[in-house]
């Protein structure tokens, strides 16, 4: 089944691909961290990118002053690949405001790459591990606003969602095939 799901799709003139992953070691413009509001380090994701990025990160993030939920800063990437590292603030699951923040999350992300001339980003899902969002709902978010930002006017040529397992990787392609269906624009590549 999942050999028939999209893996990449074409949009505007950018690519959005769907690998399984290690977002610390991708080789782009910027990675997006799942960033707690306090911006110094946690588990998950951020304590993986805080680690492999070095003590300057945290230098850095500390003269941040923070982060809201659904909004996003930038600071360098360090010891990373990337060049930059965004931060952005994902929800906790299960308040009403939830999808909206999500959404807001990573339309900040794109809009703070965009601001800072990056061409290339990697996401992980946001919110989805010690936030508790679950990935059959938080993909289709993900999915519809990095679809929506990216039909429209922008310098970004690659978003690329680098997930932690299979199954999550499974639930963004069943979101990407949904995209594909719903939104006019975008194209499966040949």
């Amino acid at each position: 089944m999942s050999e028939s799901l999209p893996l990449k799709a074409r949009i505007n003139h950018a690519v959005l691909e769907l690998i399984e992953g290690d977002i610390t070691k991708q080789d782009t413009d910027a990675i997006v961290n799942a960033a707690n509001s306090s911006l110094l380090g946690g588990g998950g994701v951020d304590g993986a990118i805080h680690r492999a990025a070095g003590p300057e990160l945290l230098e850095e993030t500390r003269a941040l002053g923070g982060c809201q939920t659904g909004d996003a800063k930038i600071s360098r990437g360090y010891h990373l690949k990337a060049r930059h590292v965004i931060h952005t603030v994902g929800p906790i699951y299960g308040g009403s405001d939830s999808a909206r923040l999500l959404a807001s999350a990573y339309r900040r992300s794109l809009e703070v790459a965009q601001e800072n001339n990056i061409h290339t980003i990697a996401f992980p899902s946001l919110s989805t591990g010690a936030y508790g969002y679950p990935v059959d709902q938080a993909a289709p978010i993900a999915l519809e606003t990095v679809c929506r930002f990216l039909q429209g006017d922008h310098n970004i040529q690659l978003v690329r969602f680098v997930l932690f397992n299979s199954a999550i990787l499974q639930q963004f392609s069943k979101a990407l095939a949904h995209q594909i269906q719903q939104q006019p624009g975008i194209v499966l590549p040949a």
